[in-house]
């Protein structure tokens, strides 16, 4: 798996919902306050919060004083949920996937030394961005911070 562009600045929009959701009685903010905070170019920003929304993770709000805002609590928004949305499946490899399973090449998929390896790859990366909220996220924050 490798996080792109679109999953890195999402993770990173999604962390910044969570502190305004913290830190704002609405816990709403505008694009352009992630986008500057952030450095995430403003129209790519757009797409990839219509993509979160679509998911059901945020909600907007138009019009003066609106924005976006969590469609749940940061302890119910896992890293998981996000990377998928806009990554798609976590598996390395195709035949691996939990989610857009698709045979490979090798002769003897049951016994492949590779697909074996890349599957407890998977099983890991899901693991860790499963469990990890945006609650946990913040809290480390604060941490690193304090």
């Amino acid at each position: 798996m490798r996080l792109s562009k679109r999953g890195e600045y999402g993770l990173r929009a999604m962390i910044s919902l969570a502190e305004a959701q913290k830190n704002s009685p609405t816990g709403m903010i505008q694009i352009r306050e992630i986008s500057a905070r952030e450095e995430i170019p403003a129209k790519f920003l757009e797409q990839i919060l219509l993509a979160l929304k679509n998911a059901g993770l945020v909600h907007s709000k138009m019009g003066v004083g609106g924005g976006y805002y969590l469609a749940r609590t940061p302890k119910e928004i896992t890293l998981g949920q996000i990377v998928r949305t806009l990554d798609g499946p976590l598996a390395p490899i195709k035949c691996v996937s939990q989610m857009a399973y698709e045979p490979c090449g090798c002769p003897d998929e049951e016994t492949c030394g590779l697909r074996m390896v890349m599957g407890d790859v998977r099983n890991a990366i899901a693991h860790i961005l499963d469990n990890t909220t945006l609650a946990a996220v913040l809290k480390r924050v604060e941490a690193a911070r304090a």
